[in-house]
């Protein structure tokens, strides 16, 4: 039986996890250099149109917040869960609760980025499944990155790869995840479900990028800009 105090951490995790993941580091980092990313380059707000308008090291620094805000409150509630012996749900919101804010964040009328990065430091908060299947899409980001030097399409076949990745590693984890028995598969649904999800929605959030790809417009990593960004109705990063 759920006692009050349990209601309350089942319910500040995800809503705590949602406004700092709401935070757009990499539209500050803009502001803080006087540029509005939302005019600049392809208008997102994000780490990837942070680095080609003010450099490499400047997507780099968005790119570590941004995976920040995602990894620190799921990795406390994962944290907490273990100790009060939670169900796995109550991670499982956190995460998505995180990704959500990047998102959709709430100071930004619900208009932000492409949540590759909270997605990977929230995934990486949840040991071990998602822990080792984290690393693992990063290491598909790396090779497409390395091969082909496009940032988007890195992301979108790193965020496809996320989901059995995470079936096999939670398959084969030797160890117990929150009380659950990770070599069972029907233990896993949460986990996979949530893999998809954050899968789906940052390829879903890439849908302008994909078209580039296909025309051949896609900027690849490396070349700056400071060209105005085209008109659009909704800014993402």
């Amino acid at each position: 039986m759920l006692t009050l105090p349990t209601i309350l951490i089942l319910m500040a995790g995800p809503i705590g996890a949602y406004l700092l993941g709401s935070i757009p580091f990499g539209l500050l980092i803009g502001f803080m250099r006087g540029v509005d990313l939302r005019t600049r380059g392809s208008g997102n707000i994000g780490a990837s149109n942070l680095g080609r308008v003010l450099g490499r090291r400047y997507f780099w620094f968005a790119f570590i917040l941004d995976a920040l805000k995602g990894f620190l409150p799921v990795l406390a509630c994962d944290l907490v869960a273990h100790r009060l012996h939670l169900t796995i749900w109550a991670v499982v919101l956190t995460a998505l609760a995180a990704v959500l804010g990047h998102i959709f964040p709430v100071y930004l009328k619900f208009r932000g980025g492409k949540g590759v990065a909270t997605t990977f430091g929230a995934m990486l908060g949840i040991w071990p499944a998602f822990t080792m299947a984290t690393l693992a899409a990063l290491g598909v980001f790396v090779l497409v990155l390395l091969v082909y030097r496009y940032i988007s399409l890195a992301s979108i076949l790193a965020a496809a790869a996320l989901p059995p990745f995470v079936a096999l590693a939670g398959r084969f984890a030797q160890v117990k995840l929150l009380g659950m028995e990770p070599q069972r598969w029907r233990h896993l649904l949460p986990l996979v479900g949530l893999a998809a999800m954050a899968s789906l929605l940052i390829i879903m959030r890439h849908r302008s990028n994909i078209k580039r790809l296909l025309t051949g417009a896609e900027a690849k990593v490396g070349e700056r800009t400071s060209e105005p960004a085209a008109p659009q109705s909704q800014p993402k990063g």
